[in-house]
């Protein structure tokens, strides 16, 4: 019975992977909680004090994030909610807002 709820268990991962990487959406979806502060779309507020995403290098993004999540860069909340994403789903936030306008 332990072996095939063991196999059970390694299915239910491999197809919760897969659709996770299905879904054309991900990166957008993941983004949204940056809208509370960030603005909608990546589009900060002007005179708010908060850096825009929209239309910044996947590459220059990406270093931000990571640099939050090592603790390298000081912040108020950004090293605590950096560390809540996996390095792949910082990548689909940083190319979603790259390729906002």
């Amino acid at each position: 019975m332990k072996p095939l709820l063991n196999v059970a268990a390694v299915c239910l991962l491999a197809a919760s992977t897969g659709a996770q990487a299905a879904d054309p959406h991900l990166g957008r979806n993941l983004a949204a909680t940056c809208a509370n502060c960030h603005g909608t779309n990546g589009k900060a507020v002007p005179g708010a004090g908060l850096d825009s995403l929209a239309g910044e290098s996947k590459e220059k993004l990406l270093q931000k994030l990571a640099d939050f999540k090592s603790g390298a860069k000081p912040a108020s909340i950004m090293h605590q909610i950096a560390k809540g994403y996996t390095d792949e789903q910082l990548a689909l936030i940083a190319a979603y807002f790259a390729a906002q306008k």
